[in-house]
């Protein structure tokens, strides 16, 4: 299983929502380039980055602090956030992001979501939040009509290689991650899963890859230091191979 430490963005900053709300905001670091490179001298493979301002904005004000990211720790990098248009997307990737993910563009425009991932393929990822059972938008702000099962099934017929599934009430809480939703999802579909949300001890990385994920995501934990992410990069196996993009 590979370990995706993330960074959110918040005018180039890195910071932390609890639960998603944007009014409960903690600063983390003032230069997240140097906590990308700590990821790095952790021994991790891979960074998960989110605009948070573009998630609600659908455009990439971060996208200087986001290069900077890439460049500094030299480690596979995703972004997701505000990736509406083809436009944005091929920004990201002709800058030399790895994977671009979407979220809200997923569930709202599927003709866009259809040619993005003809286009490019394994280096387009979707995001799917759960909020009280349904999948949610517009940076956590809105709830959609789907499920999460009606959603999967969609994403596996479209052809989407992997799918980053956060459980928005466990996230930021420190109260562990939801297990029986990994769990579950990992043997309904041959998706490439990214568990987020929650992710706090040791423990939950080390059952996640039991369950042979392809990845998770360490956020708060990381930064409250109720993680090590040297210890946990090395129950994974280090640097791990797996997923779309170890096979291509």
């Amino acid at each position: 299983m590979i370990l995706f430490p993330a960074i959110d963005l918040y005018g180039g900053k890195a910071v932390r929502l609890l639960k998603g709300e944007y009014d409960r905001m903690t600063v983390y670091s003032g230069d997240p380039a140097s906590v990308a490179a700590d990821f790095a001298a952790c021994g991790a493979s891979h960074i998960h980055i989110v605009d948070l301002e573009g998630a609600k904005s659908g455009e990439t004000p971060n996208l200087a602090t986001v290069m900077k990211i890439k460049e500094t720790s030299g480690l596979f990098c995703e972004i997701g956030g505000g990736i509406r248009s083809m436009e944005t997307a091929g920004r990201y990737l002709d800058s030399g992001m790895d994977r671009v993910i979407l979220g809200t563009a997923a569930v709202e425009d599927e003709g866009f979501l259809r040619e993005a991932v003809a286009a490019f393929g394994s280096r387009v990822a979707v995001g799917m939040d759960i909020k009280d059972g349904f999948v949610a938008v517009k940076g956590w702000t809105e709830k959609s009509a789907l499920t999460a099962d009606a959603f999967c099934e969609k994403m596996q017929g479209i052809g989407v290689a992997t799918l980053i599934c956060t459980d928005i009430s466990k996230d930021g809480a420190m109260q562990g991650t939801n297990r029986q939703l990994y769990r579950d999802l990992s043997r309904r579909y041959g998706l490439d899963i990214v568990a987020s949300g929650g992710v706090s001890t040791l423990d939950d990385v080390e059952y996640l890859a039991s369950l042979g994920l392809y990845g998770a995501i360490i956020g708060k934990a990381y930064y409250t230091g109720a993680i090590d992410l040297a210890e946990a990069v090395r129950l994974c196996g280090g640097a791990a191979a797996g997923g779309t993009e170890a096979r291509e």
